[in-house]
C-alpha cells in the first residue's frame, strides 16, 4: 500500500461500525444471495467509499466469514433459548418451536431467505457446508429431545424429529417466495402439527376399573 493511500485511509472517518458493514452484508444476500455481496456495492448501499470498509475488515474474505460467524454463533443462541423452554407439557412446547420455526415476515422472512441463499452456497463450497452440517445436526438434537419427551420412544422420536426438520425446510422455500399469502403459513403449520405432534401424542392413561365393594 502506497503512502498516499494510507493518508487517504486514515484521513475518511470511519463512521460505520462493524456492525454496520455485517447488516449491509446480509442485507445483499437476502436480497440477490451471496454474489452480491461485494465491497463496491455495499459501499454504494451504505453512502460511502470503500475506504470505511477497510477500518473494520482486511479483505472480502473476512468480511464473509465474520458474516457466517455471526449467523452460526446466532443459531446456536437460539437453539440455547429453546432447549431451556421447556415446560410440562411436551406436546405444546413443540407447537410452540413449530410456531417460531415457520414465523413469516420482517426479520424472519429475511433470515428465511438468508440460509436459503447459505445453503446453496454451501453446495459449492466445503467449509460451508460442513458449517452447515453443525447447525443442522444441533437442530436435530433439539428436535428429537422435544419429541422424546412427547413420545417416550427415542427411535420414533429421532424419525419424527426428521420428518420435522423436512417439513420446516420445505415450508421455508414456499414462504420465502416474494409474495406469499400469510393463509400459507397457516396452512402448512396446521398440516405439520396435525400429522407430527397432535396424532404423535400419547392418549390419556384410561382410569383403572375396580370391583365394587360387596
Amino acid at each position: 500500500m502506497t503512502s498516499a493511500s494510507k493518508t487517504r485511509k486514515r484521513s475518511e472517518t470511519p463512521r460505520l461500525n462493524r456492525e454496520d458493514w455485517l447488516d449491509a452484508a446480509f442485507k445483499a444476500v437476502v436480497d440477490g444471495g451471496f454474489d452480491k455481496v461485494r465491497v463496491l456495492l455495499i459501499a454504494d448501499a451504505l453512502g460511502v467509499t470503500r475506504g470505511s470498509f477497510y477500518w473494520h475488515f482486511t479483505d472480502h474474505a473476512e468480511l464473509v466469514f465474520a458474516l457466517l460467524a455471526r449467523w452460526k454463533n446466532r443459531e446456536i443462541e437460539i437453539d440455547q433459548i429453546l432447549k431451556s423452554q421447556s415446560t410440562a407439557d411436551p406436546q405444546a412446547d413443540l407447537l410452540r418451536l413449530l410456531d417460531a420455526a415457520l414465523a413469516h415476515g420482517g426479520a424472519d422472512l429475511e433470515n428465511i431467505r438468508f440460509e436459503l441463499a447459505l445453503r446453496g452456497l454451501g453446495r459449492r463450497d466445503p467449509v460451508v457446508a460442513t458449517m452447515l452440517v453443525e447447525v443442522d445436526e444441533m437442530r436435530m438434537s433439539l428436535f428429537a429431545y422435544k419429541f422424546e419427551r412427547l413420545t417416550g420412544d427415542a427411535k420414533a422420536a429421532l424419525e419424527l424429529a426428521a420428518l420435522f426438520y423436512l417439513a420446516i425446510v420445505g415450508s421455508h422455500q414456499a414462504l420465502s417466495r416474494p409474495v406469499s399469502p400469510p393463509q400459507v403459513k397457516e396452512f402448512l403449520k396446521d398440516i405439520i402439527a396435525n400429522y407430527l405432534i397432535h396424532r404423535q401424542t400419547p392418549p390419556p392413561a384410561k382410569a383403572k376399573a375396580y370391583p365394587k365393594a360387596k
